[in-house]
C-alpha cells in the first residue's frame, strides 16, 4: 500500500494553488513598518506572486501534492 504524505499546515497557510496548478505566494516586506513605505509600493505588495520554478518541487512536497 502506498504511503500518504501529510500536508505541512504551515505551508498550506502560505501557498495557494491556482486553477492551472501553479503556486501563488505572498510578497515580502508588507508585514510591518508600513508608515515609511509609499502607497504605490504597498499597493504593489498587496498582490500575490507566482512561486519560482526552483522552489516549486520542494513546496509541492510540503503540500502533499
Amino acid at each position: 500500500m502506498a504511503k500518504k504524505n501529510k500536508t505541512r499546515r504551515a505551508a498550506a497557510k502560505r501557498f495557494k494553488v491556482t486553477g492551472s496548478g501553479k503556486l501563488m505566494r505572498r510578497k515580502a516586506y508588507k508585514g510591518h513598518l508600513t508608515a515609511k513605505k509609499s502607497p504605490a509600493r504597498k499597493r504593489r505588495l498587496r498582490k500575490g506572486a507566482l512561486l519560482s520554478k526552483a522552489d516549486n518541487k520542494r513546496t509541492k512536497e510540503l503540500l502533499g501534492m
